[in-house]
């Protein structure tokens, strides 16, 4: 029992000074987040990988090779999906990029009062459920009894109505993001400007804007994937998967129509590794014409 006791307080002792090695002491804190990036990440990437090479049955798999590829390459449903994705990316990008960063110049300078306030009411909106929000704007866009404006059966007004939801949930976000790019920004340069005879628009041309750049392409990038997988807003503006003339089919919604309505795994995940391949082709793109890869 002694030399029992004495092994068993031998291998604590041993741990312990493992845990509170330097060396140890890193991995130890970074391997919860390795975990969650394995189990949550990678498998899924890999069984999505090499699901798409297969049909699914419940009564098991069968080997197809690329087939679910060659099909999608024909299926016009899926062309509308990428080509609506793509166009509603585009435009999210447009208003969610120039719109919170002026946003954000305007709330750090002295002509806003109350800051603080500004930015819990512009933030409320991105707390709020998509579920709840895209009720809400369906409740508000409908034709009702007396409705003379179809909203929600023409692309044109659909859109402005689904752009409108994805503005009053993000714009307080990436406005926010732009604020902290803002307060990195060293203030004697400003006052350099000053010093120099710039004014307003020339300080914010040749030292805001070139300073923000680090915040401006993460903005961009989580912008593109959020455009491009956007699934839920739709979903509930148009009460389903199924808008009038597919003008609110995404490539999610594709995907969520195959795998889970039609019970199609096999080829849902082959919806899902092109929209991964877009999203990263997309993003390596902007990246590089914005001078971070070279």
């Amino acid at each position: 029992l002694p030399l029992f006791l004495e092994e068993e307080e031998f291998i604590v002792n041993k741990v312990k000074k493992m845990l509170y090695s330097q060396k140890v002491a890193p991995y130890v804190f970074v391997l919860p987040f390795v975990i969650s990036l394995l189990v949550f990440w990678l498998y899924p990437l890999i069984s999505g990988i090499v699901m798409s090479f297969q049909d699914i049955s419940f009564g098991g798999s069968q080997w197809v090779g690329l087939k679910h590829y060659q099909k999608l390459a024909s299926d016009k449903f899926f062309k509308t999906a990428v080509f609506n994705s793509v166009e509603y990316m585009l435009l999210t990008l447009l208003l969610l990029i120039p719109i919170p960063m002026m946003l954000a110049v305007l709330m750090e300078s002295r002509l806003t009062k109350a800051k603080g306030v500004w930015k819990v009411i512009m933030y409320i909106p991105a707390l709020t459920s998509v579920v709840i929000s895209g009720m809400l704007f369906r409740l508000m866009f409908s034709e009702g009894d007396n409705g003379q404006i179809p909203w929600l059966k023409e692309k044109t007004t659909g859109w402005i109505a689904l752009l409108l939801l994805c503005m009053w949930r993000w714009t307080g976000v990436n406005m926010l993001y732009f604020i902290s790019g803002l307060k990195s920004i060293d203030t004697s340069l400003y006052e350099s400007a000053d010093i120099d005879g710039a004014n307003a628009k020339q300080k914010f041309w040749y030292v805001t804007l070139p300073l923000l750049k680090p915040t401006t392409i993460y903005v961009i990038t989580i912008s593109v994937y959020a455009g491009l997988s956007m699934f839920l807003e739709s979903f509930m503006l148009w009460n389903g998967n199924s808008s009038p003339k597919n003008i609110g089919l995404t490539i999610v919604g594709y995907l969520y129509k195959r795998g889970i309505e039609k019970n199609d795994m096999g080829y849902a995940c082959a919806v899902g590794m092109v929209l991964l391949v877009i999203a990263l082709v997309i993003n390596i793109v902007q990246l590089i014409l914005s001078g971070t890869f070279k």
